[in-house]
């Protein structure tokens, strides 16, 4: 009978904690529940429809004020893997995604097809992308600047996409896709021009920022489910859809995981740069998709979108948590 080292429980917990829950997360799925009990209706139905303009302006507005353009530029200098990380992200993803979405109905609930195509069409994350790359000792300036990359992009490439391969369903009208570009370029845009004078107000006040920028994503997504759930959401899916669902969402992650890492190795880039690779390229934003899901998409219709991106949002973050460590074990070794 072998006994363990002291290490081994510390390692353990340290696992248990990298693995829990995210905790904004859990506040997103309380407004999913809120909003099933206590729906919006009527008048308070387009208040809250007023408000979660202001909000999706606000958040875009943030994103804006935030980004570090000098981060951006600095960072461009290294084509190849930026070149990798978006061909995986506004590549790889819409494809697959749309294959998963043309699967059998037994497979693919009908429901949730325009939201798994949405999901592939999103940007990568930019926090917890860095946050990995930082814990598996990859190429922090790198990711950076691919993740900054990416979301900047995203402001333009997402509606088109969507437009684009969800027109045939008719969740997004084609003919609508200048407006929406420009309601969510304008505040980004106001945030750069202002992040002048703003940016170092913005920086010193992080976690007021972060609580307008959550506080308004919630916003969002309880408007969103209302509408979704007077139009009958619930009645449309049941525990074998979202049981299938997770599946999906899982078999999608594993493939972009193994094509990001089997492309950085054959291209032969440094194990630094793979990690980065691996890490931006395989994620999707909750925060940029939110508030997209908001301007994208009918409100009764919006709801059921968001459902694949906040499952796949938290299985990113368990799957990641792991190979972040592995990583940076071996990195030791």
């Amino acid at each position: 009978m072998t006994s363990s080292t002291p290490q081994e429980p510390a390692k353990q917990a340290g696992l248990f904690t990298r693995l829990r829950v995210d905790k904004y997360l859990l506040l997103i799925i309380s407004m999913v529940v809120v909003a099933s009990v206590l729906p919006a209706r009527g008048d308070a139905a387009t208040g809250f429809g007023w408000a979660t303009k202001v909000g999706i302006g606000l958040v875009f507005f943030l994103h804006g004020a935030r980004l570090s353009r000098e981060a951006v530029i600095g960072g461009l200098t290294h084509w190849r893997l930026h070149l990798v990380v978006l061909a995986a992200t506004y590549g790889l993803f819409p494809l697959l995604c749309l294959g998963l979405a043309a699967l059998p109905v037994w497979i693919t609930p009908p429901a949730l097809a325009g939201g798994i195509v949405f999901l592939g069409c999103l940007p990568s994350t930019i926090q917890s992308s860095i946050g990995f790359t930082v814990i598996a000792r990859g190429n922090v300036a790198a990711a950076v600047a691919a993740a900054s990359a990416s979301n900047l992009l995203g402001i333009i490439l997402t509606p088109i996409l969507v437009s684009l391969l969800l027109h045939a369903r008719g969740a997004v009208s084609a003919a609508s896709a200048e407006a929406i570009v420009l309601q969510l370029l304008a505040p980004f845009i106001a945030g750069q021009v202002l992040r002048r004078w703003l940016g170092g107000w913005v920086a010193t006040h992080a976690t007021l920022m972060q609580i307008v920028d959550r506080g308004s994503i919630l916003l969002v997504v309880y408007t969103a489910f209302s509408s979704a759930v007077v139009a009958g959401v619930w009645s449309q899916l049941g525990a074998l859809d979202l049981a299938r669902l997770l599946v999906i969402c899982a078999v999608l992650l594993a493939a972009v995981l193994a094509a990001t890492y089997v492309t950085a190795r054959t291209l032969e880039f440094a194990t630094a740069d793979e990690i980065a690779i691996v890490f931006c390229g395989s994620k999707k934003s909750l925060a940029s998709g939110v508030p997209m899901a908001g301007v994208l998409f009918p409100a009764a219709t919006a709801g059921l979108a968001l459902l694949p991106l906040m499952l796949f949002h938290q299985i990113q973050l368990m799957a990641c948590a792991v190979i972040a460590q592995r990583y940076a074990n071996r990195a030791k070794d």
